[in-house]
């Protein structure tokens, strides 16, 4: 058995977690709904509080997808009771980020601002401490799309292994290079 597939998720209270035609669960709780079609192979039991995931034979494609639907509907749940908040920093001379809604405006050091679009689902928000450096702020149900966005953030400037420029994720330890010089 899979240690991870067999754990059950633990359902709290004010979550509602139906499982429709075509084995599509839908969790509905506190912070939203969300949605996951997990494969006719694996059968869900819904039962007491709690979601049972079971495999039909032992084969490397169920024992596979046995783990992964059971991770990806528990973070379902987590999100919809807790939210999941993806925090990143501009570490830059002169980069500043700014936000109108759900549009982000990036000065990331280019000749030209970045206008990025932030998906409905998500909440932005945007930070500039003086003495600090600026942070952005990803809300949100879905721990995927969270990742996704940060990740595409992340991408449009990249941490550089030299001075360590760039968008990273708070926290997040840059290895640094030494120069040139230091080889002679």
């Amino acid at each position: 058995m899979s240690r991870i597939g067999k754990q059950p998720i633990v359902v709290p209270e004010g979550v509602t977690v139906t499982v429709g035609k075509d084995n599509v669960m839908t969790v509905k709780g506190p912070k939203g709904e969300l949605s996951q079609e997990v494969n006719r192979d694996i059968t869900i039991e819904v039962k007491e509080g709690a979601i049972q995931f079971t495999r039909p034979t032992d084969q490397i494609r169920h024992r596979s997808m046995h783990g992964l639907y059971r991770a990806l509907v528990a973070n379902m749940v987590k999100g919809v009771t807790q939210g999941y908040e993806r925090k990143l920093e501009l570490i830059g001379v002169g980069f500043k980020a700014a936000h109108q809604g759900n549009v982000l405006d990036l000065s990331l050091g280019y000749s030209h601002n970045i206008i990025f679009e932030v998906p409905q689902e998500l909440k932005v928000s945007t930070e500039q401490v003086k003495g600090q450096n600026p942070t952005i702020t990803l809300e949100g149900t879905d721990k995927q799309l969270i990742g996704q966005v940060a990740a595409k953030l992340r991408s449009l400037r990249k941490p550089e292994p030299y001075k360590g420029k760039g968008v990273r994720y708070m926290g997040e330890i840059v290895r640094k290079k030494a120069g040139k010089a230091a080889g002679k």
